[in-house]
């Protein structure tokens, strides 16, 4: 299950974190959003121990969103050792996913 991040428990858990961590920018009525949501689920689940999965609201955290310039949703933000990696804007499949978390690990 997804960790859910906010303005104020951000740098704890994922600046402050050396696991690899994606973090999905998300609102309750982007439809491409929920669509991607159950695919982080199996991931975080798959891959527990290994890859932090976490969520920000954009509605509800906007300063992350600001912070981190995300203009369009979802948006994955790839963190290891507390900077930005590698990001996906938009749909993507769970394959490419997996992917990107290999090549980064």
């Amino acid at each position: 299950m997804a960790l859910e991040l906010t303005d104020t428990n951000f740098q704890e858990k994922v600046i402050s974190s050396d696991k690899l961590t994606i973090v999905d920018f998300w609102a309750e009525w982007c439809g491409p959003c929920k669509m991607i949501a159950p695919i982080l689920d199996e991931i975080a689940t798959e891959k527990a121990g290994a890859v932090k999965v976490a969520k920000v609201n954009v509605d509800e955290n906007q300063g992350l969103s600001t912070k981190f310039g995300i203009r369009a949703i979802p948006t994955l933000l790839f963190f290891k050792n507390g900077a930005v990696r590698e990001q996906i804007v938009g749909m993507t499949s769970k394959r490419d996913l997996i992917a990107k978390l290999e090549a980064l690990a």
